[in-house]
């Protein structure tokens, strides 16, 4: 009997330290919360963490592809255009990306949507067509603005 209890005592305290040791790679950080309000960025490596009290949120810190939804949008000589975009963006503040944010990869999405329309109703079919270079780079500047 008291051998049973020591392996059920055993296999919890396991079970416990396995749940406080957290492995972060090179590109990921960890947002330590402790009872709920921020404490810290850790990582990469091994970090403790006190299971119950403490939680954490991996953010990846390497450039993300993010395909923006075709978007149907109006030009200036109301012509309708379907526009398709990527965004490519990268994490440089772990903590604000997830305080400050929601969904950090939602919104982004969101607002690269409504730039893109934004921008490109602005302009003409022709000019869209030939200045594609240029409008590029209006939303590039109106994106990192924002984020």
């Amino acid at each position: 009997m008291t051998l049973y209890v020591y392996a059920v005592v055993l296999f919890i305290l396991i079970a416990f330290l396995a749940s406080a040791l957290k492995i972060l790679r090179e590109y990921e950080r960890g947002v330590v919360f402790m009872l709920g309000r921020f404490w810290r960025v850790k990582g990469p490596g091994l970090i403790i963490i006190i299971p119950v009290i403490q939680q954490f949120v991996r953010v990846d810190l390497r450039t993300i592809v993010l395909d923006v939804p075709s978007q149907d949008v109006i030009s200036r000589d109301n012509v309708s255009v379907k526009v398709n975009a990527v965004v490519y963006f990268r994490v440089l503040d772990p903590e604000r990306a997830i305080i400050q944010v929601e969904d950090y990869m939602a919104a982004t999405s969101q607002l690269a949507q409504t730039t893109l329309r934004s921008v490109l109703g602005q302009h003409e079919l022709d000019e869209m067509l030939a200045e594609r270079e240029r409008l590029n780079n209006d939303v590039r500047n109106i994106l990192d603005q924002q984020t």
